[in-house]
């Protein structure tokens, strides 16, 4: 069954970055090569609900970003390692939350929850002031 593993979460101070890795295994087993799946990061706090942070198509060459994390976020994806990467800067104490990697049964992006078919357990990203 596929698995989806984020790491590097953590506590950080306003204005420090942070990269987020997701590794991806285990898409064989529903005959879905990683390069036709696209990959997403939501991010969920107490009380609200998950929303879409960055998105990025299977080949890599289309991105979607929410338009609070544009220009501070940068979504990417090594094909050949099975990795979803957020690099994450100019952090604010309202990007506190537990971030999710997920991955669609599509290569392109997807701007919503219900778009994607496998998900992490996400980790948790504090923000300090």
């Amino acid at each position: 069954q596929a698995q989806l593993v984020e790491s590097g979460g953590g506590l950080v101070q306003v204005g420090d970055s942070l990269r987020l890795s997701c590794a991806v295994s285990g898409l064989g087993y529903y005959n879905l090569p990683f390069t036709t799946c696209a990959g997403g990061w939501f991010r969920q706090s107490p009380g609200k609900q998950r929303e879409l942070v960055a998105s990025i198509s299977g080949d890599g060459t289309t991105t979607l970003y929410a338009d609070s994390v544009k220009g501070r976020f940068s979504v990417s994806r090594d094909n050949a390692k099975n990795t979803v990467l957020l690099q994450m800067s100019s952090l604010k104490p309202e990007d506190t939350a537990v971030y999710y990697c997920a991955a669609r049964r599509y290569p392109n992006t997807g701007a919503y929850a219900g778009d994607y078919a496998f998900w992490g357990q996400g980790t948790q990203v504090t923000v300090s002031s």
